[in-house]
């Protein structure tokens, strides 16, 4: 079982490595981080680098195609190889999935037109500008699309499709072998629980990054 992990500068690098620790665990399966061109790619931080061992072209069938969110996604909506490459791919996948922002990606592609679909908390209403329908939850599945909302979400999501894969009993042993057990010190994940003037910080935040302020 191929699964590719997409990479692309500025990506987040736990939308990629969170779903990575779980699903490497899978019986038979091979994780593979694939870029338009191989080489060393860099996370939002410019702090961590991965290396796409591979290039999507490479990578014409995978079974699996996960796709990141992060920063750089904004550099990613346009219709180019990488989109080209997913609309490819996906005709044969098994799963076709992404984490945070990177639905959105799937949705430019015009992979989740009339599909339930969830985002990052501040980019889930961008997803109806692509035809897809917008779902405020942390895990979503439709047919063999699957969308997890942001960052951390990720990992629920590949606990999921593992059980999805191989079953719930080898799910839950990934689980506990990763020790996931979430306990949070703060009730500050959701923008439903957080303090208002958090929630008005990073929404102020997002706002310098989509004009660019932050480069």
């Amino acid at each position: 079982m191929q699964i590719v992990i997409v990479l692309f500068d500025r990506f987040t690098a736990l939308d990629a490595v969170g779903p990575y620790q779980v699903l490497a665990s899978l019986p038979g399966a091979e994780v593979v981080f694939a870029a338009e061109q191989p080489g060393v790619i860099g996370d939002d931080a410019g702090l961590l680098k991965l290396t796409a061992e591979a290039s999507l072209a490479d990578l014409p069938h995978p079974d699996v195609v996960l796709v990141p969110g992060g920063p750089g996604q904004l550099d990613q909506m346009h219709d180019g190889p990488l989109h080209q490459w997913l609309r490819a791919a996906d005709q044969t996948t098994a799963w076709t999935t992404s984490v945070c922002t990177g639905s959105l990606i799937l949705a430019a592609a015009g992979l989740l037109k009339g599909r339930r679909a969830t985002s990052y908390w501040m980019s889930v209403a961008q997803l109806g500008q692509y035809g897809a329908l917008p779902v405020s939850e942390r895990v979503v599945f439709d047919g063999k699309y699957v969308t997890a909302a942001g960052v951390s979400s990720g990992i629920d999501m590949a606990l999921a499709l593992a059980g999805r894969i191989a079953g719930a009993e080898t799910a839950q042993a990934i689980q506990l072998g990763i020790e996931y057990d979430p306990q949070p010190p703060y009730d500050a994940g959701s923008p439903d629980s957080a303090p208002a003037e958090i929630v008005r910080r990073l929404e102020s935040r997002s706002r310098s990054i989509l004009t660019g302020r932050d480069r």
